[in-house]
């Protein structure tokens, strides 16, 4: 039996030590190929969550990846096969070229660049962005920097994929687009949002957060409008 795909036990975190925790005390595995919505309102620790995942926030507790605990001696290993979209795509477009940009993560983990650059252009065409490998990143729209910045998550093909607010910015059409190969993946994915019309096309399974606590872990949608609902607000 394969480990779990990401596994939070007792996981508390802040960004400063004598911050108060940003998360509580969360735990919750989920298996390899689940497709999981991290749900709840600003501030709950949403993005906070997905940051400890790949050690960029001090956490107490264990955090376990494939079975794999989370420390400093495991982290460049682990964050190599994590696929990470920040929720402001210009967070991680570091070359002022788009193909250099997707391409970057496989050259860091020794691909040729030969072949980095064919699988970063196979990366960009299942986005329906591959016209853009040569264009210089500031003239794209922020609806093409959020695809060429999940490009370059995907392009590694790695088994678990942290995807923060990925339909933001997107109308219809673009939202229908990429929950359409978000779909056709098999990574295990957290997909922080509050979307839930995009996170109910993909996700089988819906974690709440709120006030850096686990409030809900269920399957029914139905149930998470009722829980955000009792915070006094409902998403957007």
């Amino acid at each position: 039996m394969s480990p779990p795909a990401l596994h939070f036990h007792e996981v508390t975190a802040r960004y400063e030590p004598e911050d108060p925790p940003t998360l509580a005390t969360v735990s919750f595995a989920m298996e390899p190929g689940e497709r999981v919505a991290l749900v709840g309102l600003n501030g709950s620790g949403k993005t906070t969550l997905l940051a400890a995942t790949v050690g960029l926030v001090p956490h107490e507790g264990d955090i376990r990846i494939a079975g794999e605990r989370l420390t400093r001696q495991s982290l460049a290993g682990i964050r190599d096969r994590i696929g990470f979209l920040f929720n402001v795509p210009e967070d991680q477009l570091l070359f002022p070229k788009v193909i250099d940009d997707v391409g970057f993560g496989l050259l860091r983990r020794g691909v040729p660049a030969a072949e980095a650059a064919v699988r970063a252009r196979r990366a960009l065409g299942a986005l329906g962005v591959e016209h853009l490998a040569d264009s210089p990143v500031h003239h794209l729209s922020h609806g093409q920097k959020q695809r060429v910045a999940l490009a370059g998550a995907l392009a590694a093909e790695p088994p678990l994929l942290l995807l923060d607010e990925p339909s933001a910015g997107l109308d219809p059409p673009g939202k229908r687009a990429l929950a359409t190969v978000l779909d056709g993946l098999h990574a295990a994915m957290v997909i922080a949002t509050h979307d839930l019309d995009f996170a109910a096309r993909l996700c089988t399974r819906f974690l709440m957060l709120y006030q850096g606590r686990l409030v809900f872990d269920g399957r029914d949608a139905d149930d998470v409008w009722r829980h955000w609902e009792a915070q006094g607000a409902a998403p957007t």
